[in-house]
């Protein structure tokens, strides 16, 4: 196991589950699946660069208002497959004592989820990613990334070997050399695996991304150029899901959803038939047609 800081070590991690979710069905013989990526700001609200002030005292104590952006944040997940989610609570005082991924999983019908709990504050909060799926996977890694404490990356396998899907989730830093190191780090993780996608708060622009940035090499897609911050005001283009070429684009959008601060980016891809995934998807809720 390799240790950053002393703090937190790389671990291997089994799903959770929640079992009343696992019905399951045939994978579409088109080999489709749905990703999003949310950072949903532990489920509050903002509408304005003067709420960052006016409503900074919600990221330490619970409100009434968060219990409904959640809920609404719960009916949009339901209709994907492999949602990444950024900026949930693990359950502390802000949150109600909710854990918001488990929550979320609960609320689309996810049989598996896995919450990494990246800045453990006690009651006060606990700042986390999470991922939730509904194809079982091969196996879950939880790397805590290179820089100050609080930032971390979620690597979820579905299949084995070269013919393997990885899926990276993160929150990366803020600062170009910080963040410059993690994405480093995450090239290292994912440079054996063919089918590769990255979802997350990039905090960054494609171009660098794919130009400048550790990852250029891999000749990542990037089908969505669309500004996600802020979500009342789009300007900049943060949240991404990158795609390795093996992976068939079908269509990508940023949904019109200003639940956070962020807003929600949405990609239909299609696996090769080599894909080594489970062929067995769960269903989910309502079965509603590709993105509008």
């Amino acid at each position: 196991m390799r240790r950053w800081k002393n703090e937190r070590i790389v671990g291997l991690h089994q799903p959770q589950i929640n079992e009343d979710h696992l019905a399951s069905c045939e994978m579409p013989d088109d080999r489709r699946l749905r990703l999003l990526s949310f950072n949903i700001q532990v489920g509050n609200s903002t509408q304005g660069y003067r709420h960052y002030l006016t409503r900074s005292w919600q990221h330490v104590l619970p409100h009434k208002g968060r219990a409904g952006n959640l809920e609404r944040i719960g009916d949009l997940l339901g209709d994907f497959d492999l949602v990444a989610l950024q900026e949930a609570d693990g359950g502390s005082h802000r949150s109600g004592y909710i854990n918001q991924v488990k929550y979320l999983a609960q609320q689309g019908e996810f049989p598996y989820w896995y919450q990494q709990l990246n800045r453990n504050l006690g009651r006060l909060a606990q700042h986390s990613n999470g991922v939730l799926s509904r194809l079982r996977p091969s196996a879950i890694e939880d790397h805590p990334l290179p820089g100050p404490a609080g930032r971390g990356a979620i690597l979820v396998r579905f299949g084995d070997g070269p013919d393997a899907l990885v899926v990276v989730v993160m929150h990366l830093a803020l600062g170009t050399k910080t963040r410059t190191r993690q994405l480093a780090y995450i090239r290292e993780l994912i440079g054996g695996y063919q089918h590769q996608v990255l979802m997350g708060d990039m905090n960054t622009h494609a171009n660098d991304l794919l130009h400048t940035s550790p990852l250029r090499d891999l000749g990542l897609l990037a089908p969505q150029m669309e500004a996600t911050f802020p979500s009342w005001r789009p300007q900049r283009c943060l949240d991404h899901i990158l795609l390795s070429p093996s992976l068939t684009l079908e269509r990508v959008q940023v949904l019109d959803q200003p639940i956070s601060d962020h807003l929600p980016v949405a990609v239909d891809i299609r696996l090769p038939g080599t894909v080594g995934v489970d062929s067995q998807l769960a269903l989910r809720p309502t079965d509603s047609g590709p993105l509008a």
